[in-house]
């Protein structure tokens, strides 16, 4: 085993260890150019010396943390699943008395809140609530906040208009200090905290779940023990909604859903728990 390697896996095993966050079973590459990112910026000569300060400075690695998490996200990033989900999704939900909705790795909140400006659109917003959780307490303080610089604005109205918003962008938010903030009331039926895809527990009766571009980061057992967690979560026959780089196909699992919009990566469950249970 080549040193970096013994170094690596010293690494996440003393993050996981001292601070609980699971980093053993992300992709080693990614994980790595984090790393090397970090020291870089840092000036910190070579891994043990970064070591040396997630093990002894709690609050270096605290303020550290989201630069190892991955967080990208814009207001109705990839316009065209926005639109499968309008098409598609939005007009089974509209059957239920009532659903929920879990948005896993949110990040700083921008998909969260196109959701429900989708949701307020289509007349859904009084039956639904949101969860939205990321591994990222700064991400989730952020999301909350909901404030977005002014340059970013052009960008997420083209977005939404991709998207096939039915009215403005521009309805959705107000400006002020120079920041666009997102207009507080579509934060009412949301329910934002920290939550840990690696080692956190199941949701019940969860009829949505999107999970944008988070499993690519992931090792593929890791990948499959997700997806058995959102498995565990969602109703017989609830949406799952991945990544454009991502799929249910080759993991252990994966044979519960079905593909409802291929292209944009929209599966739907399709075996009850007693079958995903018995490994059908």
């Amino acid at each position: 085993m080549q040193v970096e390697e013994i170094e690596m896996k010293l690494l996440t095993e003393a993050i996981f260890l001292r601070h609980g966050y699971d980093f053993r079973s992300y992709s080693e590459a990614s994980f790595k150019r984090r790393i090397r990112q970090l020291m870089i910026k840092f000036s910190i000569p070579n891994v043990g010396q970064l070591l040396h300060k997630f093990l002894h400075e709690p609050n270096f690695f605290n303020s550290i943390l989201p630069e190892l998490t991955v967080g990208t996200s814009e207001m109705f990033r990839d316009p065209s699943f926005y639109k499968a989900l309008r098409e598609h999704v939005l007009p089974v939900l509209k059957t239920y008395p009532a659903f929920k909705i879990w948005h896993a790795g949110c990040s700083t909140g921008e998909e969260v809140y196109s959701l429900a400006i989708m949701l307020r659109e289509e007349g859904l917003s009084q039956k639904s609530v949101l969860y939205a959780t990321d591994i990222n307490h700064m991400a989730i303080k952020a999301a909350k906040d909901g404030i977005y610089p002014l340059e970013s604005i052009p960008n997420f109205t083209a977005n939404y208009q991709a998207a096939q918003g039915q009215g403005s962008f521009s309805d959705y938010y107000n400006v002020a200090y120079g920041a666009a903030r997102i207009d507080p009331s579509l934060r009412q039926n949301i329910v934002f905290f920290e939550h840990n895809l690696v080692t956190d527990s199941v949701f019940s009766e969860i009829h949505l779940i999107l999970c944008r571009n988070v499993l690519i980061y992931f090792k593929r057992d890791l990948q499959s023990r997700v997806l058995d967690l959102f498995s565990n979560s969602l109703v017989y026959k609830g949406f799952l909604g991945l990544g454009s780089k991502e799929t249910v196909g080759f993991l252990a699992g994966g044979s519960a859903y079905e593909p409802v919009v291929e292209k944009e990566r929209i599966y739907r469950k399709i075996q009850r728990e007693s079958s995903l249970l018995a490994g059908v």
